[in-house]
């Protein structure tokens, strides 16, 4: 008897992203840069845009890995992501620059649920759950979310 098997992709979807949590997975991505060798995620701390990317890569909401914010965005616009104004449970999330190393630095990660994210922590240099603004201060948001995607095929 054959038996039928149809993948949810949503439900996959949501589980891989809960399920990196606290993953050491996405520590390291090597290059050669200069003709040596390079681990250009720099152990973790600058994987914000190779984690999401991984994930979306794996269900095929995206067509190649990227490793940073700018290139991740481009490559989910001619993917079919769109832009939404309010976020849903699976989001992409691209929040504002923030001066790191003297340099500015965007950050991507997953809304989750009731105001949670999860996305790559540059100090722990692992994907954490937090305040999908990382908390308010004086009543404004710590950082502020620049644009919300959401792609079709999740619906």
């Amino acid at each position: 008897m054959k038996i039928k098997v149809e993948p949810i992709l949503f439900d996959s979807y949501l589980a891989m992203i809960k399920n990196s949590v606290g993953s050491r997975s996405f520590r390291n991505f090597y290059a050669y840069a200069d003709e040596s060798k390079k681990d250009i995620v720099k152990g973790g701390s600058l994987s914000c845009a190779f984690f999401v990317s991984s994930i979306l890569l794996f269900f095929r909401l995206i067509k190649e890995p990227h490793l940073t914010v700018a290139g991740l965005v481009k490559g989910m616009e001619k993917s079919g992501w769109r832009e939404i104004r309010k976020p849903q449970i699976g989001a992409v999330l691209v929040w504002e620059a923030v001066i790191q190393n003297n340099e500015p630095h965007k950050h991507i990660g997953f809304y989750w649920k009731a105001n949670k994210a999860i996305s790559n922590s540059s100090r722990l240099r692992k994907p954490i759950s937090h305040h999908w603004t990382f908390g308010i201060k004086s009543g404004k948001p710590v950082r502020r979310i620049e644009r919300i995607f959401w792609h079709p095929k999740l619906d």
